[in-house]
């Protein structure tokens, strides 16, 4: 019912930035959006939600200061800005929508790599 097609991610070094982006085919209005990243071995791991309205944002305590995450609704999108990227951040992102059900994107790899 709702495709979310990540975007942005790519190779970078350590310390340098990123800006993911997630747009989705309708609109989230009402959705609770928030990205996920899974590590090769590891688990997906929640980074960053926001409210439908944008006035609730959870950070993981791995990525705050560091992370932010923002939702333009008029264009269906939801973004992750990252700084100061750091080699444990590498992995896979994924944008979620949840209301009462749950759709995720395919997701966009991030490398943080000398």
């Amino acid at each position: 019912q709702v495709q979310l097609v990540e975007s942005g991610g790519g190779l970078v070094q350590p310390g340098g930035s990123l800006r993911l982006s997630c747009v989705a085919s309708k609109t989230i209005t009402g959705y609770v959006m928030s990205w996920y990243r899974q590590a090769p071995g590891k688990e997906r791991e929640l980074v960053a939600g926001i409210s439908n309205a944008g006035g609730t944002i959870h950070y993981a305590d791995s990525v705050k200061g560091r992370f932010t995450i923002s939702r333009e609704n008029v264009k269906n999108t939801v973004y992750l800005s990252m700084n100061s990227l750091k080699p444990e951040d590498t992995g896979v992102y994924y944008c979620n929508a949840r209301l009462s059900d749950t759709f995720w994107g395919q997701g966009t790899r991030v490398t943080v790599s000398s």
